[in-house]
């Protein structure tokens, strides 16, 4: 294998799983790479089903009780956003859209929304941000107030992925049991629900699809209440928890291609009558690039192997991992942009792209203010005396 293509790391994190799971992620990167689409529904739709024939997403909606191993999702992740940013986004949502089910559902939930989705037959999302709370979940005002065997619910979610395709959305919503994040509960809410609309495609800088939903007395069974009422927003974080290292791992697979992309160039282009990598303020910037890269893969795979491994579930390493993972590519993919001068910035470009794709991986899941004000407060905890 070439040192400019994707695999995995030569580290003590992993076994031969993960080595079969790599050649299997560029074998998916291979037979897709290239294909053309009417439009971007059709290809996110396409893409889960090709997901779920490759087995991939066994690793986001594991069968059964079989354990996340958090390290495949990491490669998963890793691995689609060196080739695909979008097809890493669709691969995460089916397990973000599905976690509390497979945690707190059910068994008749299980059944019902599960396996489609681990097939890829179905489509899942995952409701949470509101117009005006964003970070800020515990101050969510849509409601859900209880009628009968229904709940009602009444509010407004926006910045939603796969909204509008989705075939269920995991929504949280404010059902009023105790002040704060204590009263939030989560629901199921099948795509087509009278009550529940679907705002116009949301456009960002990089393609995703995305959209705003409304709910105007929107009736939903109480059996699709998730867990008790109340719990809303540990089932929430539960999804965080295993969800945020991996979205460290998409960072180091956007950084690692820009990476790779910039040291081509430098072999190509001759500046100054020498080739550029020659130069040693270019060496200077590559060391730099890659020595962020690979702190950043440390960290992320280092928060992986302490869950499948040591069992840890804490915040701590998983919001290292997630800021670690999402700051190193924005700063190796400016580098990037900066040695490729106007090239970095022309539309249609490799690096152009990857620095489209790059910006939100530092907001979506939790800002990196968040992850900072989590890992400080772990840190302090487990400082004081006797913790």
């Amino acid at each position: 294998m070439s040192a400019l293509q994707w695999g995995l790391w030569p580290w003590p994190f992993f076994d031969s799983a993960h080595e079969a799971l790599a050649e299997r992620i560029i074998a998916w990167n291979h037979e897709n790479h290239g294909k053309v689409y009417p439009d971007m529904n059709t290809e996110c739709r396409a893409m889960v089903r090709s997901f779920g024939a490759a087995g991939l997403l066994d690793y986001v909606v594991p069968q059964g009780d079989a354990p996340f191993d958090v390290r495949s999702v990491c490669l998963i992740r890793e691995g689609l956003t060196y080739q695909h940013a979008l097809a890493d986004a669709i691969f995460a949502m089916q397990g973000i859209g599905t976690m509390a089910i497979r945690r707190f559902g059910t068994p008749a939930q299980r059944e019902q929304y599960l396996e489609p989705c681990r097939r890829g037959e179905r489509i899942a999302a995952f409701a949470l941000t509101e117009p005006e709370t964003g970070s800020d979940v515990a101050s969510m005002t849509t409601t859900a107030t209880r009628d009968g065997d229904h709940y009602v619910i009444n509010g407004a979610k926006t910045l939603i992925s796969n909204a509008g395709m989705a075939d269920h959305y995991l929504l949280t919503v404010r059902t009023g049991e105790a002040p704060g994040a204590k009263g939030l509960s989560m629901f199921i809410v099948d795509a087509g629900t009278p009550g529940l609309v679907v705002g116009d495609p949301i456009e960002f800088i990089a393609p995703h699809p995305a959209a705003g939903l409304t709910f105007t007395n929107c009736r939903v069974p109480a059996a699709n209440l998730i867990g008790e009422a109340g719990q809303g927003f540990k089932a929430a974080m539960a999804a965080f928890d295993i969800f945020r290292p991996s979205v460290g791992g998409a960072g180091v697979g956007l950084a690692r291609r820009a990476l790779h992309e910039t040291l081509a160039h430098t072999q190509r282009r001759r500046l100054f009558g020498k080739p550029m990598h020659s130069l040693e303020g270019v060496q200077m910037a590559l060391a730099d690039m890659a020595t962020d890269l690979e702190g950043a893969a440390l960290l992320v795979y280092r928060a992986a192997w302490a869950h499948d491994v040591r069992g840890e579930r804490g915040a701590y390493e998983a919001c290292m991992a997630k800021l670690a993972g999402s700051e190193a590519a924005g700063r190796i993919v400016d580098r990037a942009v900066q040695l490729l001068g106007g090239l970095g910035v022309t539309r249609g470009n490799i690096i152009e792209q990857l620095y489209r794709e790059a910006r939100p991986m530092r907001i979506y899941e939790g800002a990196s203010e968040i992850q900072k004000l989590v890992i400080a407060r772990n840190l302090i905890k487990n400082s004081l005396p006797g913790a």
